[in-house]
């Protein structure tokens, strides 16, 4: 019996001395946390683009990978607060949209490293394009820059265009920038701009009202996190008023807009997981230089051209990457 007793002590006593060690195992294999501050809806395809992205990189959510996730859905002004929370929960990383959710990353956290899908200039917020340095980097779809192109491709659309209402939000402050775009094309166009300011849905339909009041033949919507998430209200405030109206993704006109030209937002999406996985495996954000988008895409959907009165010119229609009927 002294012997069995000896036997059991050692037995207990070496137990318990791996009991550390396997509390710090089961640590240790504990998955990384991504914090995903989301400026449009949890239902956006763009979320589920990058989730896409994760599990093609082997990521499975809730196995080997967690995501915190706060969206803002279209309430930019939420962005800073849900930032706080996310930096609260020390995760790995943190996913961004837009120049908006990159400050409010920024303000919130200077150790989280920050990955961001912007669609205008990120360069004030970051060291250089090709080194960013800091926290931060992420991928740019220089939306901003083909302002004028989508000016172009509305007299296009309407030969007798004389006067374009532009839409846009005046909380994004690269949105100045990107009316100096427009109002150089517009001047090799010999056309007459109207600026109209959004800070909300609610805003949206105000606009519309003077848009119509202004009787514009055309609207040009700047793109920004807050009119992305109201793509569809956007395309039935343009149906409603008649306006042929042109927007920077393809999701306009997928939800009933008239035209879009502008970089692939999903396949972006898709690519940030790339960086993210990056970054989870040790990489300094600083170190992964800012991506821009190199691939475009016309897209028409037919059917509301028909609705709106609008005859589409076969050049127009030749270029198209896609016609939605």
């Amino acid at each position: 019996m002294t012997k069995r007793a000896e036997l059991l002590r050692l037995t207990l006593a070496f137990g318990l001395a791996w009991l550390p060690l396997a509390a710090n195992a089961q640590l240790a294999e504990k998955p990384p946390r991504v914090g995903l501050l989301g400026s449009y809806s949890p239902t956006s395809p763009l979320y589920e683009a990058f989730r896409q992205g994760l599990r093609e990189l082997g990521y499975v959510e809730g196995t080997n990978l967690i995501i915190e996730a706060r969206f803002a859905d279209g309430q930019l002004d939420r962005l800073p607060e849900f930032a706080r929370e996310l930096a609260g929960l020390n995760v790995n990383v943190m996913f961004v949209s837009g120049d908006q959710g990159l400050r409010a990353a920024k303000e919130a956290t200077n150790t989280i490293p920050i990955v961001v899908s912007a669609c205008d200039p990120i360069d004030s917020l970051v060291a250089s394009v090709a080194r960013p340095g800091g926290k931060a980097t992420g991928f740019s779809c220089i939306s901003s820059e083909l302002a004028g192109k989508r000016l172009q491709l509305l007299k296009e659309l309407v030969p007798e265009l004389s006067r374009v209402a532009v839409l846009y939000n005046p909380e994004d402050r690269n949105k100045a920038w990107e009316y100096e775009h427009v109002q150089d094309a517009a001047s090799r166009l010999n056309l007459t701009l109207d600026a109209f300011e959004a800070r909300s849905a609610t805003e949206i339909d105000q606009a519309s009202i003077r848009i119509a009041d202004q009787r514009a033949q055309a609207v040009l919507i700047f793109a920004d996190p807050l009119m992305f998430s109201n793509v569809k209200k956007l395309a039935q405030v343009a149906m409603r008023h008649k306006f042929p109206a042109m927007f920077g993704f393809r999701e306009f006109p997928e939800a009933g807009g008239l035209i879009s030209y502008g970089a692939i937002a999903r396949e972006q999406y898709r690519r940030v997981a790339s960086y993210v996985d990056k970054i989870l495996k040790g990489t300094d954000p600083g170190d992964l230089p800012i991506q821009q988008a190199t691939r475009f895409e016309l897209i028409i959907n037919l059917k509301t051209a028909k609705a709106l009165g609008v005859q589409l010119p076969d050049k127009l229609l030749a270029l198209a990457d896609e016609v939605i009927e």
